[in-house]
């Protein structure tokens, strides 16, 4: 007789995890199904070894800049082998210690495939379970382009695997996962060039984030070629060569990376078998309740494609448990007003509208507050570029709907601005509160 669960979670990731340890805390009987490493993408190949490697950019850039400040320093080179292999031991605790959670929470594991057979049962490895909830949660994976080639180049995870640093690098894509790439290997000493269709890269971006990190990144030496689009990829004497559609060539590189999108892993699933519908492009669409067309079914994270982010997917899988097994019936996420950082060299942050998106939706009730600046820690340097920062206000309360930041020390400033605008923060509000001083933050508080 299979076993029976009050929930199963097919994916092991943030979101996965999150959700099953909620619900079994309320009692409910969970077990999560996952295949690969525990923690999905963000642990192991997303936002947690990324950020381990801005660190490390980060602190070469610290380096060069140190004479500003005095110090002589003599480095004899970066250890690019010996990074990974640390950054893999912690990845590797991280590991264990989502499996220690598990076992702490009475949530069961299946290191297994999973596939539906019918609307309430799995087929594992060797075994059948049933359940009266499921929630997928079994994130997304790199795309690689349909083109000629394409095999010869890597993606994301592929740049996680590298052992040493490439001199040369193309990076193909226009988005946030394209721009960190570029930016890590050009502080670490890589040749960077930045290939994007369209005449910007972070298209999705308000305008000032795309021209603060256009001009940065020229300042940095990565060079940025607009308008690109790639018709194959071939090997020749001297290294990679990328060809576009319009007869352009761009070669001599040693590795190119893809970073142009991501699919969603519901290849498999059984999804049909479920009566699950998928939209034409693998996503699982939800409603605000993340539920599916099937009542019993839900889907949290990257397979949705709704803000494809951490914290998002243990957010609303938490809230989803809350709201099944705790009581709670009016308990969802709602998808406004959520920040993200992309980690760039300086790195930018965004919470709520863009300027376009407040236009759209208000019309001429909109106002805009910008500054730029060169921060004080730039004071002593040649290098004198500037951070920017807008807020996005309407009503005659100006409460503020957008704010976007640009600069170093903005990954950290970010979140408790988002606090403040989600709770309906007008700008007399932050005209109100005393500035810190000397400090980047108190631009968003001085503003006229």
């Amino acid at each position: 007789m299979a076993r029976h669960f009050d929930l199963i979670c097919i994916g092991g990731g943030s979101g996965g995890i999150a959700a099953a340890r909620r619900a079994a805390n309320y009692g409910a009987r969970c077990a999560v199904v996952e295949q690969g490493r525990l923690g999905g993408t963000c642990v192991n190949v997303g936002c947690v070894p990324k950020k381990i490697m801005w660190n490390a950019a980060h602190t070469a850039e610290v380096i060069e800049r140190a004479a500003d400040y005095g110090f002589r320093l003599q480095v004899s080179g970066h250890d690019w082998a010996g990074l990974v292999e640390r950054r893999e031991a912690y990845i590797e605790r991280l590991n264990a210690i989502y499996r220690r959670n598990l076992e702490r929470s009475g949530v069961e594991l299946y290191e297994s495939h999973a596939r539906f057979i019918d609307p309430h049962t799995l087929e594992l490895a060797g075994e059948r379970v049933t359940a009266e909830r499921f929630i997928i949660a079994v994130g997304g994976h790199p795309t690689t382009p349909a083109l000629p080639g394409a095999e010869l180049g890597i993606d994301s995870d592929g740049f996680f695997a590298l052992q040493r640093r490439p001199e040369r690098v193309a990076v193909v894509g226009a988005g946030y996962i394209a721009v960190e790439l570029s930016g890590v290997l050009r502080q670490l000493g890589s040749r960077v060039s930045l290939f994007f269709r369209k005449d910007y890269p972070l298209r999705h971006f308000d305008p000032m984030i795309r021209t603060a990190y256009v001009e940065a990144a020229q300042a940095d030496g990565i060079e940025l070629v607009s308008g690109f689009v790639p018709a194959s990829l071939e090997r020749v004497a001297d290294g990679l060569c990328l060809h576009a559609a319009d007869g352009r060539s761009a070669g001599g590189f040693e590795q190119v990376i893809w970073a142009v999108g991501r699919d969603p892993n519901t290849n498999g699933l059984g999804l049909e078998a479920a009566d699950v519908e998928l939209a034409t492009d693998g996503i699982v669409p939800v409603d605000q309740w993340q539920a599916t067309n099937q009542s019993h079914i839900f889907a949290i994270g990257d397979v949705t494609r709704v803000f494809p982010l951490t914290p998002v997917a243990i957010a609303a899988g938490r809230r989803l448990a809350d709201r099944l097994w705790g009581g709670q019936a009016g308990r969802y996420l709602p998808y406004e007003m959520i920040p993200s950082v992309v980690f760039t060299h300086p790195p930018f942050g965004a919470v709520g509208l863009t300027e376009e998106q407040a236009r759209q939706r208000y019309g001429g009730d909109v106002k805009i507050y910008t500054t730029r600046f060169v921060p004080l820690e730039l004071a002593l340097s040649e290098d004198k570029r500037h951070s920017a920062m807008k807020l996005i206000c309407t009503g005659e309360q100006e409460r503020i709907v957008g704010a976007h930041l640009f600069g170093s020390g903005v990954d950290e400033m970010l979140q408790g601005f988002a606090v403040a605008i989600r709770m309906g923060a007008t700008k007399r509000d932050f005209d109100d509160t005393v500035a810190i001083h000397p400090t980047s933050a108190e631009e968003l508080v001085t503003l006229t």
